[in-house]
């Protein structure tokens, strides 16, 4: 009688998981011909297919009678194991068709601290109401980090910002918006009635920079062109520069996307288009990596969310 066995000496059959579908198919029907109907498929491709499982295997699997088939000891021995590998399938069909519809799924998002301020909260809340099942990550830092955890494969999308006037590297940038900038000013100085202000009549004023190399700041492309600021205190955090601000302690940029967000108690003036440092803002996906369904219609949101905010 034969058995279903593998050779010690040899590496396990890989037989196709559709070739255990029509094995299960042959099973149920006890007929190559039922089989093949129910499947679409001529009699004798279903026949080559359950010849190459045997031949895989190294057994037959159905005994060929005059009226149909019948298992062998070793087809009896394979179905349940088939069958396993049917719902495996299933399930994992189930599951791909979730994460292509966004029934299910993950996206892990990166943004820098002013993007937080309005882009990405409105374009997340949009993106939960309508796809509730998909676990969101974010985390937050500065650009380059962003940039390094995307080409690492630890982020899907990243909502980067780029000084130097070109899209950032390494990166499939999908540009969302340029910011205008703003001179936050506090409440009772000399500019704080103008309708806009040249960089030039802010040479003597005190500036807070979020770095102690300005030219790695916003102020950075202003640098560039000849502006040199008196250099005061130093805030990577946008709570303590309004703060210091406020306290009549100097003189801050303010980007667009955090306009919304300022102190009460601070006055914001907008620099001449002339002289606005650039700062252009992009959602950064993999290079050369296909979006995943999560991300295609996160970075569909964002460039909604930041037409607006543009506007």
């Amino acid at each position: 009688m034969p058995i279903l066995h593998a050779s010690p000496t040899s590496a396990a059959p890989h037989a196709s998981p559709g070739l255990y579908e029509v094995f299960l198919r042959v099973a149920r029907l006890a007929s190559f011909t039922a089989a093949a109907r129910s499947l679409g498929y001529t009699q004798s491709a279903v026949s080559r297919q359950i010849q190459t499982l045997e031949d895989e295997w190294g057994t037959a699997l159905f005994d060929r009678l005059p009226r149909g088939v019948r298992l062998t000891e070793a087809g009896r021995i394979l179905l349940p194991h088939a069958e396993a590998v049917g719902e495996r399938l299933r399930a994992a069909r189930a599951e791909l068709d979730a994460l292509r519809t966004l029934g299910a799924g993950r996206l892990r998002i990166g943004s820098f601290a002013t993007a937080d301020a309005a882009l990405l909260p409105r374009t997340l809340a949009v993106f939960r109401t309508r796809h509730p099942a998909v676990e969101v990550t974010r985390t937050e830092g500065l650009s380059a980090g962003h940039l390094a955890l995307l080409a690492s494969g630890d982020l899907d999308l990243a909502v980067v910002a780029a000084t130097s006037g070109e899209p950032p590297r390494d990166c499939t940038p999908h540009h969302l918006l340029d910011e205008r900038m703003y001179v936050a000013l506090p409440l009772g100085h000399q500019f704080a009635g103008r309708a806009d202000l040249r960089l030039a009549e802010l040479a003597d004023e005190v500036w807070i920079t979020g770095g102690a190399r300005p030219e790695d700041t916003l102020l950075g492309s202003a640098l560039a062109r000849g502006f040199r600021p008196r250099e005061g205190l130093f805030a990577a955090d946008w709570i303590a520069k309004q703060g210091f601000v406020a306290a009549g302690l100097g003189v801050t940029l303010v980007p667009a996307l955090a306009a919304s967000s300022a102190r009460a108690d601070l006055v914001l003036v907008p620099l001449r288009p002339e002289d606005t440092p650039r700062r252009r803002v992009y959602a950064a996906t993999p290079l050369g990596i296909a979006p995943s369904p999560a991300a295609s219609a996160f970075l569909t949101l964002l460039k909604e969310t930041a037409a607006a905010l543009a506007s």
